[in-house]
């Protein structure tokens, strides 16, 4: 493949809701330009991008694919990523590294929350938008109801380049508003098109149209806003044309193109306006990092030492560990070797290559501006960057959502523990989002992801990838224990069975401490009762309960404990004597200062649209939801709320089934608070079962 200038590289990421008809666009593009013979099948799982075994069963992106393609002699850079939010990850990375989003609607569903979410993403990364309406050959379609929508959610500057001519069951025609023409598009999906001057009433609709293109064009230069009042209210035709592509880099024009990728319908002339007018990495030549001093720097496009970001990792049997990169400035070659700034290694770069899915071509060397992947990097993750030992800089990560349903694993086989402790490192290190960890204290290995599918996807690479067979189970919830009352206690250790025996008598207070605050421990005795070398005793002892718990096995918190006075006997009292003695004294004395449970309580913040308020309302009242307020944003609510995390298990399958998969949700940790009483009883009954359970079996 030629080498291109910076200038002539268009780097984009193809984003949208779920079943919008990304990965069949990206296929009609390089049909287009020639990388593939013929269209491939979703339903099939024939197509360039969808190549992933689990891909092709569930007939969905579930990996982003790099695709790459030439068009009016400018290198596309295509990123077709997955439009459940299950799969976010993978879309962020792609924007991480985007110069412009296009992201793609579904005529027939409009503007859905997976839309909304990437939208907010890109603008966060500061990156221009273009939309394109997909499935105009549907029954029903109304395009200008979906622009209205579009509108109604991202604002004014929306505004149509190519409108449908035909929309509905053979549809095949376009009216371009830039070139004044009608495009009418072979049935055989190839892509091909004849066109002709726009006539009668598609020239008066191009007529008005042209206006508007005007007035936004002009307001993103203040020299052509200038010829635009001196011209009265007009431009010329090359003005417009030249104002193009700065308009839509200061979005005040955010372009929309009517297409059909299931027939390759509108797309050509789509990659025409992305090749003349799309962004290039010029037009972000500078870009944030941080040099080893931890300060702000800017990485320019034109710097001859070499910086690259890897936004992607994924692990194939072929090939091994695959590295997807976008170089930010100077040049790379085979051979290479680079600094990881975050791992402070080496790495030599081996082979180079172009991706269409999982077709590679092997180049020598890429330059700035350019996206490519390399193999077998020694310890290179997702979220690296790779430079210069002479120009050392860490460009900023990728910010990845929280998890929001957990699972813990149960072995069908034990003695796997290492197989699936190579699995779990493996997966998260391909995709950050997968969490893992294994929690001591309720002795559970706990994996967290973004829905149910995102956990259906590791379940099954885990057993397809690594031989490891998992059942997923609920998460025990870490509940804690404490007191709501003053308790006091006297224990006396006795142990006599002949030669030294066991002697300690410890005298014990406690009391409520303030929220959060664990326990604290303190004596106050005075005289010569108790040695003082028995006092870390003691702490050891109530340590120990403390760790143990009273009343369910959960741990203890916010408890004062004073130890005050006691006995102790020249010969018999010792280290051990005084841990029992501790140790029995606190649970005395907890029990009888009113203990209780408390439970772990969230911050939950609901996205959802208007007409399912209701019903999500009265779902969270029936998890013991708190309310904490409610704002309105373009036609979708956001509902903040604390909730016991207790009844929030797998609650964003819920929630997508409450509102039809439009509603989304994140949760974080909150604080702790008293349990209800009734519900206390149950979880201490269902502990002592466990603990029977476990006994026996022993």
């Amino acid at each position: 493949m030629n080498t291109y200038k910076p200038a002539d590289i268009r780097n984009f990421a193809i984003v949208g809701h779920a079943s919008a008809g990304k990965t069949m666009l990206s296929e009609c593009m390089l049909v287009c330009a020639g990388e593939l013979t013929r269209l491939g099948s979703i339903a099939a799982g024939t197509t360039a991008s969808d190549y992933h075994e689990n891909e092709r069963e569930r007939k969905i992106s579930i990996q982003s694919s790099l695709l790459h393609c030439e068009w009016m002699d400018k290198k596309f850079n295509l990123v077709d990523t997955p439009g459940y939010l299950d799969f976010i990850s993978e879309a962020l990375g792609a924007l991480r590294v985007g110069d412009f989003a296009l992201v793609v609607v579904d005529a027939k569903a409009g503007v859905g929350v997976g839309t909304r979410q990437v939208w907010e993403y890109a603008t966060q990364y500061d990156i221009p938008k273009i939309v394109v309406v997909n499935g105009l050959d549907k029954e029903g379609v109304d395009f200008e109801a979906t622009i209205a929508q579009l509108r109604q959610f991202f604002g004014d500057k929306i505004f149509p380049l190519s409108l449908p001519l035909n929309a509905g069951p053979g549809f095949n025609q376009v009216l371009d508003v830039m070139r004044t023409e009608i495009v009418t598009y072979a049935g055989d999906k190839s892509g091909k098109f004849q066109e002709v001057p726009a006539t009668g009433a598609p020239l008066d609709r191009v007529a008005a149209l042209h206006k508007e293109v005007i007035e936004h064009v002009a307001e993103a230069d203040d020299a052509l806003m200038e010829r635009f009042f001196e011209e009265g209210g007009t431009l010329t035709e090359d003005e417009l044309r030249a104002g193009m592509h700065k308009a839509i880099q200061a979005q005040t024009i955010i372009p929309v193109f009517s297409v059909c990728a299931e027939q390759n319908i509108g797309v050509a002339r789509l990659m025409d306006i992305i090749a003349k007018y799309g962004s290039s990495p010029v037009d972000r030549k500078d870009v944030p990092a941080n040099n080893t001093e931890g300060e702000d720097v800017q990485v320019s496009l034109d710097n001859p030492e070499p910086v690259l970001f890897v936004f992607k990792t994924m692990n194939e049997a072929k090939f091994g560990e695959l590295s997807f990169f976008r170089l930010y400035s100077g040049s790379i070659h085979v051979g290479h070797e680079l600094y990881n700034a975050d791992r402070r290694t080496t790495e030599k770069i081996g082979q180079i290559y172009l991706l269409n899915g999982q077709n590679r071509v092997t180049v020598e060397s890429l330059s700035a501006g350019d996206i490519g992947t390399t193999v077998k990097l020694k310890d290179t993750h997702t979220g690296n960057t790779l430079c210069s030992p002479k120009y050392i800089v860490t460009l900023p990560k990728v910010q990845l959502p929280h998890p929001n349903i957990h699972a813990a694993i149960e072995l069908k086989i034990k003695g796997e523990e290492d197989k699936l402790s190579q699995g779990l490192a493996a997966l998260h290190a391909a995709d950050p989002t997968f969490l893992h960890t294994v929690d001591s204290e309720l002795h559970q290995t706990i994996i967290s992801a973004q829905g149910e599918m995102h956990l259906a996807i590791i379940t099954e690479e885990l057993k397809r990838r690594y031989k490891v067979e998992i059942d997923l189970t609920a998460p025990k919830i870490p509940f804690r224990e404490t007191i709501k009352s003053k308790g006091d206690s006297k224990y006396r250790h006795k142990k006599q069975t002949g030669g030294s025996g066991q002697f300690a008598e410890v005298w014990m207070r406690i009391e409520p401490a303030p929220r959060d605050t664990g326990v604290e421990f303190t004596n106050s005795l005075v005289g010569q009762n108790v040695d003082r070398t028995f006092v870390p005793s003691v702490e050891k002892g109530v340590k120990r309960g403390c760790t143990e718990g009273i009343l369910a096995g959960y741990r203890v918190t916010d408890v004062k404990v004073d130890f005050y006075d006691g006995k102790m006997h020249p010969v018999d009292s010792k280290d051990i004597a005084f841990q029992v003695a501790g140790y029995e004294a606190f649970r005395e004395a907890f029990r009888a200062a009113r203990a209780c449970l408390l439970e772990p309580i969230h911050n939950v913040e609901i996205k959802v649209p208007d007409d399912y308020m209701g019903t999500v309302m009265g779902d969270l009242s029936s998890r013991r939801g708190k309310i904490q307020g409610m704002d309105s944003d373009r036609g979708v609510q956001v509902i903040k709320a604390q909730v016991p995390a207790m009844e929030l298990y797998r609650y964003s399958t819920t929630l997508r089934s409450l509102t039809g998969g439009r509603g989304i949700h994140s949760e974080t940790f909150s604080h702790y608070e008293e349990m209800p009483a009734a519900m206390q009883q149950k979880v201490i009954e269902e502990s002592k079962k466990a603990r029977e359970a476990i006994n026996h079996e022993k």
